[in-house]
């Protein structure tokens, strides 16, 4: 028999190759809503993200929680999320229509820096003037990645990523609001089913026919969403935070790979420097929380 701490070191590793499963089954959702939208509009797209992996999602739900905890909820949270959701998905759609994943991802790692801010008005949290100064040079590292000089990426679609970002930050924080009173199943179904119903409902003006040659990519789409949801899921549940979180910066590996596979691009070295100063700020920010956890519950 393991002893508790066998235990724990197996549930740790789990939980690190869980998280880049998840990271991994986004990277490739991605590609697919990139090429998705090069033949269909962003509401659409994002209806059909929403659509191909509710039945899963739903399924998994019923199974281990059943219809309760689904229907006693806080819904005017759940209806609030929904609505950042399709702002999220419509907004990366559109950028991803135009931009590498990699130069995408690089700017949507703001979100963590963003997330750390916000947790300040909306959850009461404390953020030292260390963690602001990361923020900051965060923020400056977005900019780089930018390039508002006119010759870089700030366009409709590098904002786009921005407003992806922030929608998806604002989307955290009603998580952690939710999470005290709400299931995880009940947080991943009313998402997507809100998203493909809400986008739906705005897409229908624009609705093209599907292609028929494009329904593998769209059941593809529906699997690699609802893996990485659930892998991501656990992963948080078995790991630490400060150990799974800076595992999401693995995307911009699988962009760059994806890019490079698929399109034939790579980032330049404006954008890689840009993503740098993201990411180290980001990982900074993550050191910080688990320092000032480690002081209050030594």
């Amino acid at each position: 028999m393991d002893s508790p701490a066998q235990t724990h070191d197996r549930r740790r590793l789990h939980a690190i190759f869980l998280m880049l499963a998840a990271v991994m089954c986004f990277a490739l959702m991605d590609s697919v809503l990139k090429t998705l939208s090069a033949h269909y509009p962003p509401f659409q797209v994002a209806t059909l993200r929403g659509a191909s992996s509710l039945p899963i999602v739903l399924a998994w739900a019923l199974a281990t929680g059943g219809i309760k905890p689904l229907v006693q909820v806080r819904w005017g949270l759940h209806l609030f999320r929904g609505l950042l959701g399709i702002l999220m998905m419509v907004s990366f759609i559109y950028a991803l229509r135009t931009l590498p994943l990699s130069t995408t991802y690089s700017i949507f790692f703001v979100a963590p820096l963003l997330i750390t801010a916000m947790s300040v008005p909306f959850l009461g949290e404390k953020v030292g003037p260390r963690r602001w100064i990361a923020i900051g040079i965060g923020l400056l590292g977005v900019l780089v990645v930018l390039r508002p000089t006119g010759e870089g990426v700030l366009t409709l679609a590098g904002l786009a990523v921005l407003v992806s970002a922030l929608a998806y930050a604002i989307s955290a924080i009603t998580v952690r609001l939710l999470a005290k009173t709400d299931s995880v199943q009940a947080m991943m179904v009313w998402l997507l089913l809100l998203m493909a119903v809400g986008a739906g409902i705005l897409a229908y003006p624009e609705w093209k026919p599907i292609d028929a040659a494009h329904l593998p990519l769209i059941a593809g789409l529906g699997v690699a969403g609802a893996l990485g949801q659930y892998a991501i899921t656990l992963a948080f549940k078995w790991g630490e935070a400060s150990l799974i979180a800076p595992l999401e910066y693995t995307a911009l590996v699988w962009g760059v790979c994806l890019d490079l596979a698929i399109w034939g691009v790579l980032p330049d070295k404006v954008t890689w420097i840009g993503a740098a100063i993201i990411v180290t700020s980001g990982l900074y920010l993550l050191r910080r929380e688990k320092v000032h956890a480690e002081a209050e519950h030594p």
